[in-house]
């Protein structure tokens, strides 16, 4: 029986191709929509979630202030006692990286570039997860007396030295040579949207002396030993500090420290909203999808009034009329939802190499889309059904 009533399905709908695909269209854009965005919503939730992880594992980030914009930079910047401080005193303190950020132009003989000049110790590639391409890091001579050194970013490299190995060579910063001992492997786009690569290392010393004018640090960076204690080494560092700058127990804080990971979360579930958003609103198709196809089950019965009184003149059930035509909307949407499941494939993969971001497929949401494409099948099918099976035989036999 069940095999007969697909088997009259499939030859009512080869009965009118183009009409039957007109009548999903709904389905397939609905479906199509639906997983598109969520994939491509989910690859980019992936990309935020590795620009994070590309910073740093287990990262706390300590800056003066309480917030960003003017008024943040208030606050007296950190010392290299402090640095110190953290790095005797805090157990689950497994690199402390001193930090001075400054902007420069680099020139390398006919060749300049702007870029960011960050003062630190080695530390700083432990803690950012940095890897060396080629060359070397700082050794103690260098980080002690300030020697001008520097391991540049692949951007810098591309853009002052082209295809030409940079290591030994000087390149002029402001008013002094800094030779280049290390290229760093390439990281691409921060969560926030620079370009991690467009960088320039050199000794703190180097940078404090030379381009900063002073000894102040204006963050630190701290790698935990386990991600497990991280929230514990939070707040260890935050007393210490409050104790080292001498902030009363009545006063707020005039530094942050901010777990990366907070970032993330933050970032992640912006995304997600964001791709539920989208979701929901492409589900509406689906919904335009099932209106199409009761309506035009509703034109089929009117047309097939006179073959549905012969079948229950001759004996068939109602209910067997009822499963003809909801067999027939069940097809319609089923056969939507796999059309639509292809184009979801072929537009995800598109999308995602356009912006940029990883293809993560899920199988539950185009598991889940299909399914409610049968759902809405089923829902607007029934009443054409029913219909259809509550005819009198004898009024459908007279039917024009």
């Amino acid at each position: 029986m069940w095999w007969n009533t697909l088997l009259l399905a499939f030859r009512a709908i080869r009965r009118n191709v183009l009409r039957s695909f007109l009548t999903v269209l709904g389905i397939v854009i609905g479906v199509a929509a639906v997983i598109t965005m969520v994939t491509v919503g989910n690859g980019a939730t992936q990309s935020v979630t590795d620009q994070i992880s590309s910073m740093g594992s287990n990262l706390l980030m300590i800056m003066p202030g309480q917030r960003f914009g003017p008024g943040s930079d208030a606050a007296p910047n950190f010392q290299m006692d402090d640095v110190e401080a953290i790095r005797e005193q805090i157990s689950g303190a497994q690199y402390v990286a001193p930090v001075v950020n400054t902007g420069a132009t680099a020139v390398y003989l006919a060749n300049n570039w702007s870029t960011a000049v960050t003062g630190t110790d080695n530390d700083y590639f432990e803690a950012g997860n940095w890897t060396l391409e080629s060359g070397r890091t700082f050794n103690s001579s260098e980080l002690q007396s300030g020697r001008a050194v520097c391991v540049i970013g692949q951007t810098v490299r591309e853009n002052l030295f082209g295809t030409e190995n940079p290591l030994g060579a000087d390149l002029r910063i402001r008013q002094f040579a800094c030779e280049v001992i290390g290229v760093l492997g390439a990281k691409g786009q921060s969560a926030m949207g620079t370009d991690q690569d467009d960088t320039i290392i050199m000794p703190l010393r180097t940078v404090q002396r030379r381009l900063a004018g002073n000894q102040d640090i204006g963050r630190i960076m701290v790698s935990v030993s386990a991600s497990g204690v991280i929230s514990d080494t939070q707040d260890q560092i935050t007393l210490l500090l409050r104790e080292r700058r001498k902030i009363s127990a009545a006063e707020s804080d005039d530094f942050r420290v901010m777990d990366t990971r907070q970032i993330a979360d933050t970032l992640t579930s912006t995304t997600r909203l964001l791709t539920m958003l989208l979701g929901a609103v492409a589900a509406v198709s689906l919904l335009v999808g099932g209106i199409g196809i009761m309506n035009i089950m509703l034109v089929s019965v009117t047309e097939r009034t006179r073959e549905i009184g012969t079948r229950l003149a001759i004996g068939a059930l109602e209910r067997e009329v009822l499963m003809q035509f909801l067999t027939e909307a069940l097809v319609l949407s089923c056969l939507g939802g796999l059309v639509g499941i292809i184009l979801a494939a072929a537009g995800s993969l598109a999308l995602t190499r356009l912006l940029g971001v990883p293809y993560a497929f899920d199988g539950s949401i185009n598991l889940l889309a299909f399914v409610f494409s049968g759902l809405i099948g089923a829902v607007f099918g029934y009443f054409p059904a029913r219909r259809a099976a509550q005819l009198n035989p004898i009024d459908a036999l007279r039917h024009e």
